[in-house]
């Protein structure tokens, strides 16, 4: 009930502002540029929480300016890729001055992910040359989106179980493993070339899962590290295939810099974890909602639109099931930690 009401809440808070801007403006601004000011709000609040999480990025942007409906899809895969490019290079600068990225890693990475992520877009239009490329692109990036959401689930099940070790790890006993490294950077790339989304979620997971030795400091410096030539050369490409809006691009980067660097500065404040759970959630329902959309899922008959009500219940549901969830997996990592200790 605190969650329904609580969401009650936002959405009368939110139809407020938006009922409200329009007056607050000068007259004729919101008219003439709604799509810019939206997208620089949305920008703002997703920069935030990507601030504050470390998670979200295109995962979360993409699937929001399409569902307000600033423009094409194919424009706001390629304006989110050009403000990507952007704020990532500062993280990857912090980062390199710091020397946590594992060189050889990103080395890897970046040798297959640059090239697949510039095929990625020509291969969409070889495959949809007539107008239904943007259909086509929403359920790629709704497949996209199901994916960073298992994949941002799997990785508070990773942090859960590093929590949990007694012993902290070491960056001297990660070999790298040059074959399984490529394909994750050619897998990767292709995704972010084609829907933007995957640079920082599906990518980092992997090597998570590849690389468990690997330390948190240095696992977030190299997927830094390779994301910025990745998302530069999905850029490039994507402006070449299907040109660059600016309405979308400026307003985008304008919002979602000051936004990550207002959420990092309150991170220390918010409980980061309760938020994950919720983008995880948002993912979800985001994704549903896209492949229905596009016409790839059904959820119910009617029309052709999503059923609002059928994708709110499987969110309510998994906000329901995220608690008794993770303390299932605490509940198992102590019994384990418990069992090792015995034997030891």
């Amino acid at each position: 009930m605190d969650f329904l009401a609580a969401h009650g809440c936002l959405a009368h808070w939110r139809l407020h502002v938006l009922t409200a801007l329009p007056a607050l403006l000068p007259q004729g601004l919101w008219a003439n540029h709604h799509a810019e000011i939206t997208t620089a709000i949305a920008a703002l609040f997703v920069g935030i929480v990507v601030g504050i999480t470390g998670m979200g990025g295109g995962a979360l942007m993409t699937p929001a300016l399409i569902f307000l409906g600033v423009g094409n899809v194919s424009s706001i895969v390629t304006a989110d890729l050009t403000a990507a490019a952007i704020y990532k290079t500062g993280g990857a600068a912090v980062h390199w001055r710091c020397g946590s990225p594992n060189l050889r890693l990103a080395v890897l990475l970046i040798c297959s992910s640059v090239p697949m992520a510039f095929l990625g877009p020509h291969l969409v239009r070889w495959i949809t040359p007539g107008a239904n490329i943007d259909t086509f692109l929403m359920g790629c990036i709704g497949i996209a989106t199901l994916l960073a959401a298992t994949t941002y689930a799997l990785r508070l099940c990773a942090q859960l179980r590093r929590s949990g070790k007694s012993r902290p790890r070491t960056s001297s006993s990660c070999v790298v493993r040059p074959l399984p490294t490529l394909l994750v950077g050619a897998l990767g790339g292709l995704l972010v070339g084609v829907t933007s989304v995957g640079s920082g979620s599906l990518i980092m997971i992997t090597l998570l899962m590849l690389y468990p030795a690997l330390p948190a400091v240095q696992l977030v410096g190299t997927d830094l590290m390779q994301a910025v030539p990745l998302v530069l050369s999905a850029a490039v490409s994507n402006i070449l295939v299907n040109g660059l809006d600016w309405r979308i691009a400026v307003p985008l980067t304008l919002g979602s810099v000051p936004g990550c660097m207002f959420g990092a500065k309150i991170a220390p404040l918010m409980r980061g974890s309760y938020i994950r759970r919720g983008i995880v959630v948002v993912l979800v329902m985001s994704g549903l909602a896209l492949l229905e959309k596009a016409g790839w899922l059904v959820l119910g008959a009617g029309d052709d639109h999503a059923h609002p009500t059928t994708i709110a219940l499987i969110g309510i549901l998994m906000l329901c099931l995220a608690p008794f969830l993770s303390m299932l997996v605490r509940r198992s990592l102590a019994w384990f930690h418990r069992r090792e200790t015995r034997r030891m």
